[in-house]
């Protein structure tokens, strides 16, 4: 599948998130001051594939951008994602499955009458 297609089967989104994400990931890097061929040697990737992670391309596997992040020493933040913590609508919905109420536990012991 080529990534325009891709990109064009996005939700908007999720392609937003991924630019933004592309962006600050070069941001940072500007900021370190690292040059493209330094940041690709030291991920492990190719500068064609920082420059394209650092367009948001949704083609790039999470794994390049997770070590991309770690260069940066950013990395601990992608775990964090998605953390049972942060997330308002899983907590939300626990709420709503608590018991109204708790009722003893019933003897084990106990024969019912004869």
């Amino acid at each position: 599948m080529s990534n325009t297609r891709l990109d064009l089967m996005m939700p908007i989104p999720v392609r937003r998130a991924l630019r933004k994400l592309g962006q600050d990931i070069r941001d940072a890097r500007l900021r370190r001051r690292i040059p493209t061929a330094v940041m690709a040697e030291r991920a492990s990737i190719s500068r064609t594939t920082l420059n394209k992670i650092e367009k948001g391309d949704p083609g790039v596997s999470l794994g390049n951008y997770a070590n991309v992040l770690f260069v940066l020493g950013m990395v601990e933040r992608l775990g964090e994602l998605a953390d049972v913590k942060t997330d308002s609508v899983g907590l939300e919905l626990d709420e709503e499955r608590l018991p109204q109420r708790i009722r003893k536990p019933r003897r084990s012991g106990h024969k019912g009458k004869k």
